[in-house]
């Protein structure tokens, strides 16, 4: 199954935490084949006074069923360093080395106590539709609603900044 993943971080170094965690996602199940530019982005959420995040999308071919390919995502942030909630010092949308979500798959939505597909946020963060729209600009949800048109509704509050290149893809193999 094809799906997106959104990659954020804004603690320590932001580019090659997003770069580590595109390059263990093959360890997981997961092969990235394609990835975004990075962009600099204001933090939105719950808390607002902290460090700007460098945001990415990747494009990911899976056979993981979409609660696995969740738990793969938490793996991936557990191996670099996130605390994740439940743990002691867990602070929700508060600074993170690592944020790994899953905000699309397949062509079917998903929903369960712990994943709702297409992401909940997809259609209304400029800092996901920016780097998802880059690798496909006619990307819609199951439903059929177009991403790009979600993105010309937002409001121009939220800045999303390109800062640098696209993320490296591991090698197929």
């Amino acid at each position: 199954m094809t799906g997106y993943l959104g990659l954020g971080s804004n603690v320590g170094d932001r580019r090659g935490n997003l770069q580590r965690a595109v390059d263990l996602l093959p360890a997981q199940g997961v092969t990235v084949t394609a990835a975004s530019s990075t962009y600099d982005t204001d933090a939105v959420g719950e808390v607002l006074d902290q460090p700007s995040f460098l945001n990415a999308c990747v494009r990911i071919e899976t056979d993981l069923a979409p609660e696995a390919l969740l738990d793969a995502c938490k793996a991936v942030e557990r191996e670099l360093g996130r605390i994740l909630a439940g743990e002691d010092g867990y602070v929700r949308h508060g600074p993170r080395p690592i944020d790994v979500d899953l905000l699309l798959l397949g062509d079917a939505p998903y929903r369960s106590e712990r994943l709702a597909l297409p992401h909940e946020q997809v259609t209304s963060r400029r800092f996901v539709l920016v780097p998802l729209l880059e690798l496909d600009l006619e990307l819609r949800t199951p439903d059929g609603a177009s991403l790009a048109e979600a993105l010309a509704a937002l409001p121009l509050d939220e800045g999303v900044r390109r800062e640098g290149a696209p993320l490296q893809v591991p090698p197929a193999g």
